[in-house]
């Protein structure tokens, strides 16, 4: 059975799972709406390291509107996973600056050259749904990480915040819950597939 910790075990977990001397890259894991973009931070204030979000890697708008993705945007096929493994694995060698995108939730679009990883910075904290996923080449990911923690949340409040996050940012309640209905929520059984995968369950709340 995979270990299960609280949220205030993390940084403890972070530490008894790395290896020195390499460069430290932890992946927290989880279904949309899990808290992972805060509990990442958290965790990267509590053990100095620096956030690498997986959002950066969504296709821009205009190409999903091109291959007809727009409706699914989120679905593990409308992020370009080759260039998410890509990074993670310059991450890994560790031998110059990186620069990564990240994601605007305002414009709905990736930034590009947002986050840039130091040579310097020792410790890494990458934060995204499908880094445990069992399919190419999202399956390469697991050997690149010294440990990934999959965030579990009760349903019931992932979606509330799912739908007050969609409303935050410019749908209407209606739209809001249709989206997270028939987008976020298939979304989410894919991610939850993958939970057995994962180092270590964190009991979010």
């Amino acid at each position: 059975m995979t270990e299960q910790i609280e949220v205030d075990g993390l940084a403890e977990w972070a530490h008894r799972s790395h290896i020195e001397p390499a460069r430290m890259i932890i992946g927290i894991c989880g279904p949309p709406g899990s808290g992972k973009s805060t509990i990442a931070s958290r965790l990267a204030a509590e053990i100095d390291a620096t956030v690498v979000p997986m959002d950066g890697f969504h296709l821009p708008n205009a190409v999903l509107d091109v291959r007809g993705w727009r409706a699914v945007k989120g679905a593990p096929h409308t992020f370009d996973a080759d260039a998410f493994v890509d990074a993670i694995r310059l991450l890994c060698a560790d031998e110059a600056d990186v620069s990564l995108p990240s994601f605007d939730r305002v414009i709905d679009e990736p930034v590009a050259e947002a986050v840039v990883v130091q040579r310097s910075d020792r410790r890494l904290v990458v934060e995204g749904n499908y880094l445990l996923l069992d399919e190419s080449p999202w399956v390469e990911l697991h050997d690149l990480f010294d440990a990934i923690a999959y965030i579990d949340l009760d349903d019931d409040v992932r979606i509330g915040r799912l739908v007050a996050r969609h409303i935050e940012f410019g749908r209407s309640p209606d739209e809001a819950r249709e989206f997270v209905e028939r987008s976020d929520e298939r979304n989410a059984r894919v991610v939850a597939a993958s939970r057995s995968r994962a180092d270590v369950v964190v009991r979010a709340a």
